[in-house]
Parts: structure tokens; sequence; C-alpha cells
């Protein structure tokens, strides 16, 4: 696994901690900075991971309604915790990372959900992504 794709699971990690324990993101970022600086040989996944996590936490109600607006039928509190925090990361990148192709993006977020999710979640995580890289896309 290369470096950004290390950074977008340890991202991933700390969005589903926070979610499961209903703790403030940027106290779990704080209590990840601590355990970085503590384990230098993780270190190259550190920078990125903590991009995406500082951009979620800025950024974080214009992404939920993004997903929301794309995820027909669903809403974020219907969807599992797991989900969420792909699609918060992933839906970061399409927005907020030029640097990211849409289809890198959208690929490594169908290998989380196909590893760490349910059987659907693989197909709906894809959908909703397709449908928001493309609604940008029209909006640019």
């Amino acid at each position: 696994m290369g470096a950004r794709s290390k950074a977008r699971k340890r991202a991933l990690d700390m969005l589903y901690i926070a979610d499961v324990r209903q703790a403030p993101l940027d106290e779990v970022l704080r209590e990840e900075a601590d355990r970085a600086a503590a384990q230098p040989q993780r270190s190259s996944s550190w920078p990125y991971a903590e991009e995406i996590v500082r951009g979620v936490i800025e950024n974080g109600s214009a992404i939920d309604r993004l997903i929301e607006e794309h995820a027909v039928g669903w809403t974020l509190a219907r969807m599992p915790a797991v989900d969420r925090a792909i699609l918060r990361v992933a839906t970061w990148e399409l927005v907020h990372n030029a640097e990211v192709p849409d289809a890198v993006a959208i690929a490594e977020a169908v290998e989380f959900a196909t590893v760490l999710s349910t059987d659907d979640s693989s197909s709906f995580v894809n959908g909703v992504l397709g449908a928001i890289a493309q609604s940008l896309h029209r909006a640019s």
C-alpha cells in the first residue's frame, strides 16, 4: 500500500473513531498527532492523513451536504459509520485536492468499502462519489 493509500486509511480511521466515540474530530486528530510523533516509522502517511482530517474539519458541513444531496434516499445517520467516514475522505479529495484524479479517489474509497464495510457498500460508495464527481464537473 502506497503512502497516500495509508494516509487515506489513517484519515478514515480517525473519522470513524470520532464518529463512533461521538468525540470531536479535532480531539481525535490531536491524539493521533501524539501517536504519530511517537511512531516515526509511520511518518510517511501522517502529513496527508492530517491534511485530509483538517480539511474535513474545516469543510465538514459542506461535505456532508454534498454526500446527502447525492445519496438518494439515504441520510448520513442511516449509513454505516465506516461508509460515512469513507465518503467524507473521498468527497474532501474530490472537492479540495485537485492533485488527486477523481478516478483514484473513487477507486480507493470503493476498495475501502469492499474490505471494511457491507456487501452493498462498495456499489453505494461508488454511486454517491460518481454522482458528486459528475456534479462538480458540471459546475465548473
